[in-house]
């Protein structure tokens, strides 16, 4: 394959998230990737920190949790070659910081299993926890966590809501992932 993976900006990253990816939002981005065949970006993979500070220690420990990064995006081109998902994501893994625990989901809802991710030899830690995704009618565009934010401090947060927003709030199940831990870790000393 003649395909190169390059550190880029992530605002071009965005139309690939909003118009390609199935969660059409942009994530917390901190790392991103282009793959290229030749000029042409024919794939892009974004790397940030996970929203939740339990996830960061429940895998590494409160010592290397500040190391603990997601693979919150992996978008391409339908006309990029055979195995260029895991190509895009095990170069890129090289770009990371010296160490780097990483952490990926595959969408259960989407029918993703995470081949891409056991192609680049990431580790099987299990499904999910089963959760529900709070929602306001109208304000769709939300992630669930910035919605439950809204309520922060209160006793019953979700009753909170519901007095608030009525019947435009709903708590829904949210699928279930598999999740996947790989590492970009090259020999040296650990931070």
């Amino acid at each position: 394959m003649r395909v190169s993976v390059l550190p880029i900006e992530p605002a071009q990253t965005y139309s690939w998230l909003l118009k390609k990816h199935y969660a059409h939002r942009i994530p917390s981005i901190s790392y991103a990737f282009g793959l290229y065949d030749g000029c042409e970006l024919i794939g892009v993979v974004t790397y940030g920190v996970p929203p939740s500070g339990n996830l960061k220690s429940g895998i590494a420990g409160d010592k290397y949790a500040e190391i603990v990064l997601e693979l919150n995006r992996l978008v391409i081109s339908e006309s990029a070659p055979k195995n260029s998902a895991s190509c895009l994501v095990g170069r890129s893994l090289k770009y990371l910081p010296n160490p780097s625990i990483v952490v990926s989901y595959a969408d259960t809802e989407q029918g993703h299993v995470g081949y891409v991710y056991q192609a680049t030899n990431f580790i099987y830690t299990g499904l999910s926890a089963k959760r529900s995704n709070w929602t306001i009618e109208g304000l769709e565009n939300l992630h669930g966590f910035t919605i439950a934010d809204m309520s922060r401090g209160q006793e019953n947060r979700a009753q909170y809501m519901r007095d608030t927003y009525g019947d435009k709030f709903s708590l829904t199940p949210r699928s279930r992932k598999h999740r996947y831990s790989g590492s970009a870790w090259r020999p040296g000393p650990l931070r």
